[in-house]
């Protein structure tokens, strides 16, 4: 038959591309290897086969050479001789001879040969069953184990008692043992406790001028003198029970502290075949070296950190009982700090996840040192992490974490996640819209924009680009965002699984807070039913105070943001901070001042169209009220925030002025701002505020009775005027239990002193003193139950 596949041509072959080829060569290469492969599994299962049929044919033992034998037989009972007539000796050696052959001994009945394979049925435990116990009555002779032999039957182990020493020997040692016994040895000395301190003392001393020296050699030439971290990490089994717990936190920490040091700034992959199987350099064979040593020591280094919390955690004591079972948690709490500073300062290395999973889960431990320890330490790597893979694996562990604990941990679990470094400007539009997006040009748009030469160019030109950002190892913003994109993603699936599932959960004010940070975030799509979510919430009256303070916040962020273009009217949240502010005093719900002033600048400063006067009015008198009772911080807080009012709404000055605008009389106690009539009522508080004993306060008050002017002799001076109510709410704070300014020292007054003179005593009285002064005072028995005696005598 014809071969009709045509010889491609010249030209064709130019336009084949060089990857087509490749491939081609590659599935060649494939093709025969697989066929080789074949072929070689085939040949061994037939020479398998072959090497199995020569060992199953029976040894033939009588049947084959029956003849010859009888014959041989009849020639021998001729020729031999009785046993009466051989010598002792010759008798003797045939019966050795005989015990010794195994033909004779077998069964010859039998068609089984001698050396039976070993079958894969047979069990052990039954050999070990019919071996015969005997009492260890005699002292078992010591062995010397050789080395083993190996035959069709399996592995023989070799063994040759240990030679006894000359009957000679024996008797010396029998009268040193004999002389022994009379001599009797000297007790140890009793150690006092200085001594034994003095000792402690200087073995630890020993151990740490040896741990120095380890780490400074290491830290002086790691490539060389990586074998000596091994033998600090072997440190870490210290057994002299008097410096072992010392030893141990020691050694955890200095390892912790060199590893910080020696570890490069890039993560160590393990070699591929390949590349183990090619010849290198002397110098970078001594870094591979190098790296797969650092890597093994760092993977040992963790998994004793980590055995060492989980022999804490399980109150597990180790069968040598080095170490007490109270010095574990101070052990573990050693460790705890170190695996959360390789958390901080390695999250590029090897093992970060393994780390990551370890830690987090420590967060909810009931031990406050190590929760604390593991809070802070997630803080610092979410403020620390630029790209976002870190903060990625942390917010991946902690949803499974709650998910997995049935909602059950610690709200400062979540609330870890207000710290994330994510900024609003990188995640305001879709992933879609920041994607570039692919141009799909017609063939005559390519011929007529570019030639083929240019699309060659344009080719190199990428790949050139590629090479460059690997090299400088820069990220790529569309990376980054996409990162955060997830991770945002991850933190908003875990708050409304908490709010579908566990409203009644302790979570739930964290998720509030959480939501009230990256609410401006979250998708259009969610608006709606979040915001019936959250005034769902607020109206079953299960909330406390802070709790609806953070919905409120939560659901203005939302409509402050990409909720503008949603038509939902928020008069239910306006009343609910305006019936929540009388809730605030200056005890411990001071602090949540800070709150309410979030939520007034998004509901009032940044909705100022929306926001009627009337409303505007009763917040300002309400706010004024609460400014009396609280502390000098949130005053100046909430007085700042009413300057910010009367500037941006006007007519706020009618509150200044004492007569009534309008119908109605001011409804203090009414909880609905619109309704509550405050144009007829003054600002009487500031009267009050302008005499209080904080300086800060006299000034906003006085600048707030004058109008709250901009400029002239009641404007308030740049310091007060361009910083914001939140920041002089913090700027004031009482926590550190300081005055702020300083209350200045008042210089005390000299009491007037009077010379001791008697020119102002009486002669006669001065007289009678002295005589009273100058008589001996006689001592009188004094007997207080006298009268509980003359009564009992009566």
């Amino acid at each position: 038959r014809k071969n009709r596949k045509r010889v491609p041509s010249f030209r064709k072959l130019l336009r084949t591309s060089q990857i087509k080829l490749d491939n081609k060569l590659k599935n060649k290469q494939y093709k025969q290897k697989s066929a080789a492969k074949k072929y070689r599994k085939e040949q061994k299962k037939l020479r398998e086969a072959v090497r199995d049929a020569i060992s199953r044919k029976p040894f033939p033992l009588e049947e084959s050479k029956k003849k010859q034998v009888a014959g041989k037989y009849e020639e021998e009972e001729e020729d031999a001789l009785p046993l009466d007539m051989m010598d002792e000796d010759d008798l003797k050696l045939i019966e050795d001879l005989a015990q010794k052959a195994s033909f004779l001994t077998r069964d010859l009945s039998s068609n089984e040969p001698v050396h039976v394979k070993k079958r894969k049925h047979e069990s052990v435990i039954e050999k070990y069953e019919k071996v015969p116990r005997r009492m260890q009555t005699e002292p078992e002779k010591e062995l010397i184990h050789l080395l083993p032999i190996k035959d069709k039957s399996g592995i023989i182990p070799q063994t040759v008692e240990k030679p006894v020493l000359s009957v000679a020997h024996d008797e010396e040692g029998t009268e040193e043992t004999e002389e022994g016994e009379d001599f009797v040895e000297e007790p140890l000395p009793v150690l006092t406790p200085e001594e034994m301190a003095a000792q402690r003392q200087q073995k630890l001393q020993e151990r740490k001028m040896h741990i120095a020296a380890l780490a400074s050699a290491i830290l002086a030439e790691p490539d060389n003198n990586i074998k000596k971290l091994k033998e600090l990490r072997a440190m870490l089994m210290e057994q002299d029970p008097n410096v072992a717990v010392i030893v141990r936190k020691l050694v955890m920490v200095s390892l912790m502290e060199i590893f910080k040091d020696i570890v490069p700034s890039y993560k160590i992959r393990p070699l591929t075949e390949a590349e183990k199987a090619t010849k290198v350099k002397k110098e970078t064979q001594k870094l591979r070296e190098f790296e797969e040593g650092l890597v093994s020591q760092y993977k040992f280094y963790l998994e004793n950190l980590e055995q060492t919390i989980k022999d804490w955690k399980q109150r597990k004591l180790k069968k040598s009982n080095v170490i007490s079972l109270k010095a574990y948690k101070g052990l573990a709490e050693v460790a705890v700090k170190c695996l959360c500073e390789l958390l901080v300062a390695l999250p590029h290395f090897n093992f970060h996840n393994n780390i990551i999973v370890l830690i987090v889960p420590l967060m909810n431990d009931r031990s406050k040192v190590i929760s604390e320890l593991c809070f802070e330490a997630v803080k610092k790597l979410f403020k620390q992490d630029k790209l976002g893979y870190a903060s990625l694996g942390v917010v991946k562990v902690i949803s499974g974490l709650v998910r997995g604990r049935n909602y059950d941990v610690r709200p400062e679990v979540l609330k870890v996640f207000l710290h994330l470094r994510i900024k609003e400007v990188e995640l305001q539009k879709d992933s879609e819209d920041i994607a570039p997006k692919k141009k799909f040009m017609t063939y005559k748009e390519k011929r007529k924009n570019l030639s083929r030469m240019q699309r060659k160019w344009k080719k190199a030109e990428e790949k050139l680009e590629r090479e460059l950002l690997e090299a400088e190892a820069s990220e790529s913003k569309e990376k980054k965002l996409k990162l955060h994109t997830e991770t945002l993603n991850i933190v908003f699936v875990t708050y409304f699984r908490i709010l579908k599932k566990a409203q009644k959960s302790p979570l739930l004010p964290a998720v509030l807070e959480g939501l009230a940070k990256f609410a401006h975030l979250i998708n259009v799509e969610f608006f709606d039913d979040l915001l019936i979510v959250l005034h769902s919430l607020i109206a079953s009256g299960g909330l406390s105070y802070r709790e609806s303070l953070h919905c409120i916040l939560s659901a203005f962020h939302i409509l402050s943001g990409q909720g503008d273009v949603l038509n939902i009217d928020p008069m239910k949240f306006y009343t609910h901070l305006y019936k929540t502010l009388f809730s605030l005093h200056a005890g411990g719900t001071n602090e949540d001042i800070g709150i309410v002033l979030q939520c007034l600048d998004v509901m009032f400063a940044k909705r100022r169209k929306q926001v009627s006067q009337q409303r505007a009015l009763a917040f300002l008198k309400r706010l004024s009220t609460l400014a009396l009772h609280v502390l000098p911080n949130s005053s100046v807080g909430i007085l700042a925030t009413n300057r910010v009012f009367m500037q941006m709404f006007p007519k706020m000055d009618l509150l200044l002025d004492n007569e009534s605008q309008g119908s109605g009389v001011y409804l203090p106690e009414l909880d609905e701002p619109e309704h509550c009539n405050a144009q007829n009522t003054a600002l009487w508080e500031l009267h009050l505020l302008q005499r209080h004993y904080h300086p800060t306060v006299q000034k906003f008050a006085a600048h707030l009775i004058a109008g709250a002017p901009t400029e002239g002799s009641g404007a308030l001076p740049l310091d007060f005027s361009q910083r914001s109510a939140i920041e002089l709410f913090e700027a004031y704070s009482m926590k550190g239990m300081t005055f702020n300014p300083p209350v200045a020292s008042v210089t005390p007054r000299k009491k007037d002193t009077f010379s001791q003179m008697d020119s102002f005593v009486d002669e006669e009285l001065n007289k009678q003193l002295q005589q009273h002064i100058s008589e001996t005072v006689v001592p009188i028995s004094l007997d207080f139950a006298k009268h509980l005696k003359e009564t009992s005598l009566s």
